[in-house]
């Protein structure tokens, strides 16, 4: 029996074995590739046809196209949001050239302009919003609107992110197109960050030490941002959830060596937050699994978001501490999808020769793949400096050592 991309990734989302693991390439904004990268795997693969489309500014990740979706079996496509990142939609392109002089498309409203010391610099509404610094590949983030907000009061008087009804009908369209256009599952962008959406708004220090110091006035404003949130969930999941197969919500809750923050501050600060979206979906939209993106070590706080209804957990990276493959899958593997932790990429893809790629993928899929609940990619993104002939090891393994 011939297995499609979407029924392959439905088995292994409900834990089941299919006739192998399905694999994502590319297919999320933290298990994409860098796109000097990809343009740097198309030479080496000899492909001269498609333009390599530029959809996420911030991180610099290309769009993968269907031709090389197919040589790498890859079984998922993305669902983007209108304007992946710094608010520039994606509906136009222009030709453009990313920082190594290789050639994309990026789109139509991405306009930076160098400053007198090479900066690339991003501004909206006249503001400065991100820069790419002289001879960097990637885009920071340079502003922060609720920093110097005092009171709650203050934070009122800023705007939150509705979704307008021109990104739900173009969410709409896009997903319906990919549903009956490929047969790949659908990975749907939503967001819904609660901790990394905090950073952000107020600065990274700036926001963790006023969890601390004055959680009323944080608590004000996540209970805001996520009045917000459950709002555009509600509207998304009304015009896309008979399409997609996952909905990605993100929040980097791990450094290297621990969470960010202690199991009882998660516990009291961020996890009502998240547990009020992901309980939502899967009461109103059960055939919808609920996907977290978070780095680093976060094994303290697996149980809790299991609790908060968590179903699909990325990127497993195994760098982190505690963060070991086999505790993982045996502790938590009934109650979790891992989608990630198919090879280390701080380690093994960055420095490793294509022989100890290879072996690794072979291991850590036969950790991962017993009894379903697996969906091969790296550990977040391709970064611009890994060699293409290691990309191809590490999908062709992950091809080879996946079948069941």
């Amino acid at each position: 029996m011939t297995m499609t991309s979407r029924q392959r990734v439905r088995l292994a989302l409900e834990h089941k074995e299919a006739d192998r693991v399905p694999i994502d390439f590319g297919a999320m904004r933290s298990t994409g590739i860098q796109a000097i990268a990809y343009n740097n795997l198309k030479d080496y693969l000899g492909i001269k046809k498609g333009q390599t489309k530029l959809y996420d500014i911030y991180q610099q990740l290309a769009e993968p196209e269907d031709f090389m979706l197919d040589r790498f079996h890859a079984d998922v496509v993305q669902l983007h949001r209108k304007a992946p990142a710094f608010g520039i939609d994606i509906m136009e392109w222009k030709k453009d050239t990313l920082p190594d002089g290789s050639p994309c498309i990026s789109p139509k409203n991405f306009l930076p302009i160098t400053d007198k010391d090479g900066h690339k610099i991003l501004y909206s509404n006249g503001i400065p919003v991100a820069k790419m610094p002289k001879g960097g590949l990637y885009y920071d983030k340079l502003y922060h609107p609720f920093k110097d907000c005092k009171t709650k009061e203050d934070i009122d008087k800023i705007p939150m992110g509705v979704m307008t009804d021109e990104e739900l009908d173009y969410l709409e369209k896009e997903a319906k197109r990919l549903y009956e256009t490929t047969d790949k599952a659908i990975l749907g962008t939503f967001g819904g960050n609660i901790i990394e959406k905090g950073e952000s708004d107020w600065g990274f220090e700036n926001f963790l030490f006023l969890m601390a110091s004055d959680p009323d006035l944080i608590h004000h404003y996540l209970t805001r941002l996520t009045d917000t949130y459950m709002d555009n969930l509600e509207k998304y999941l009304a015009r896309v959830g008979d399409y997609i197969d996952v909905i990605q919500f993100g929040d980097d809750l791990g450094s290297q060596s621990n969470s960010l923050i202690s199991k009882r501050m998660y516990k009291n600060m961020i996890k009502p937050y998240h547990q009020r979206q992901y309980q939502w979906v899967q009461k109103h939209y059960p055939k919808v699994k609920v996907f977290l993106h978070s780095c680093g070590s976060i094994v303290n706080l697996i149980p809790d978001l299991i609790e908060a209804g968590v179903q699909v957990l990325n990127p497993i990276q195994l760098s982190a501490k505690g963060m070991d493959p086999a505790f993982l899958k045996e502790e938590y593997g009934k109650d979790l999808v891992f989608w990630g932790g198919g090879i280390d990429t701080q380690q093994t893809l960055t420095h490793g020769s294509p022989e100890e790629i290879e072996e690794e993928v072979k291991r850590l899929s036969n950790i991962f793949k017993k009894d379903g609940g697996f969906v091969f990619t790296q550990v977040h993104n391709i970064q611009a400096n890994i060699a293409p002939n290691k990309i191809v090891t590490m999908f062709d393994a992950a091809y080879k050592y996946g079948k069941y």
